[in-house]
């Protein structure tokens, strides 16, 4: 399994935890950005900078990722990609995209992108916290066992 991880907006408490995963599982990980960041020097952990660019990172992820990968994303098209591909997409604040759920995520995010595009202001997503870290960092956890299960 390898894990992608569309990083321009993720936290960086989530990529220490991913970086720790990797080290510890062996998973190669990927940062997709558009800008660089840095990475631990590890053999399965590596950066890729996109150019700048509307979804750029979203773009590659798609074109490289394969069935059964993870991703982890709070795009939610790029989730629904993801799932459709027959791979893993997981939420910074780890909730899990799947087949499912994701039909009702993608027409919630276009009813909340309609609803801001006509100037109603619905207030944005609530900061990231504490128990979001934990669940994410759970989720990832079964993931990772079950992939080293099968």
């Amino acid at each position: 399994m390898h894990i992608w991880v569309d990083a321009d907006a993720c936290p960086g408490v989530i990529k220490d935890i991913l970086f720790r995963a990797a080290a510890r599982t062996g998973h190669p990980l990927t940062l997709v950005a558009n800008q660089y960041l840095r990475v631990p020097a590890a053999p399965n952990i590596r950066m890729i900078q996109v150019p700048g660019g509307f979804d750029e990172a979203d773009k590659y992820i798609a074109a490289h990722l394969q069935a059964g990968d993870l991703v982890i994303t709070a795009d939610i098209p790029l989730a629904a990609d993801v799932v459709a591909r027959d791979a893993h997409a997981l939420s910074p604040k780890g909730e899990l995209y799947g087949k499912d759920n994701i039909r009702e995520l993608l027409d919630l995010r276009n009813f909340m992108d309609t609803l801001r595009s006509t100037g109603v202001d619905t207030g944005g997503p609530a900061p990231f916290s504490t128990a979001d870290r934990q669940a994410f960092a759970n989720r990832l956890d079964r993931l990772l066992r079950g992939a080293a299960r099968q």
